[in-house]
């Protein structure tokens, strides 16, 4: 069966909730799966040796996933405005992928997480979007069609779903953030599911 892959890093789980709606989201959609996978940490001294296997959570994700997928959904907490160094440290990763065009023509949607209103939300959504041209994908956002997007005094843009996790990252998603990421789901897998 067609899956979308949602892949992310979290490191306080808000990142991790905000996967999960999107899968959600996406197996909403007759036909679609969603398959969750992460990337292991990196160490600001070396690279990190992780254990092939994480001890909770998705597996790690592998170039595979990313090359039989028929659509990403891209996630990263807010790292300054910009995505996780773990989350980019796997997209440097996928060369091989961007040399065979294994991603051309795909669907791709981006989500964050951040501890403040004006904590970066916006630009580490464009800063995923990034290699994800590079990798000829067809970026897709939610539409102002979601009126959640007119009412929302937390997360929600119309370049992907965010959160806003608190200066102590413990606030939960409320409910208009988790409609958006199902949106999201919604729209890859209806996406990817045409292009077929």
């Amino acid at each position: 069966m067609a899956y979308i892959l949602v892949l992310y890093y979290s490191r306080y789980g808000s990142t991790a909730e905000m996967a999960r709606q999107i899968a959600r989201g996406v197996e909403e959609i007759q036909g679609m799966e969603a398959c969750l996978r992460t990337v292991p940490a990196v160490s600001a001294t070396c690279e990190a040796v992780a254990s092939p296997v994480p001890s909770e959570g998705p597996p790690y994700v592998t170039l595979d996933d990313l090359r039989n997928c028929a659509g990403l959904a891209l996630g990263s907490p807010t790292r300054f405005g910009n995505m996780s160094a773990a989350l980019k440290h796997f997209i440097d990763g996928t060369s091989p992928l961007w040399l065979s065009g294994a991603l051309a023509g795909k669907p791709a949607g981006v989500f964050t997480s951040t501890a403040s209103m004006h904590g970066g939300q916006e630009t580490t959504l464009t800063s995923m979007m990034l290699p994800l041209l590079h990798h000829g994908m067809l970026l897709m956002g939610l539409p102002y069609a979601e009126s959640d997007l007119l009412h929302t005094t937390s997360g929600g843009t119309p370049y992907g779903p965010s959160h806003l996790a608190g200066p102590d990252s413990d606030r939960p998603l409320g409910d208009t953030e988790k409609r958006l990421c199902r949106a999201l789901g919604r729209r890859l897998a209806v996406t990817a599911s045409k292009l077929l």
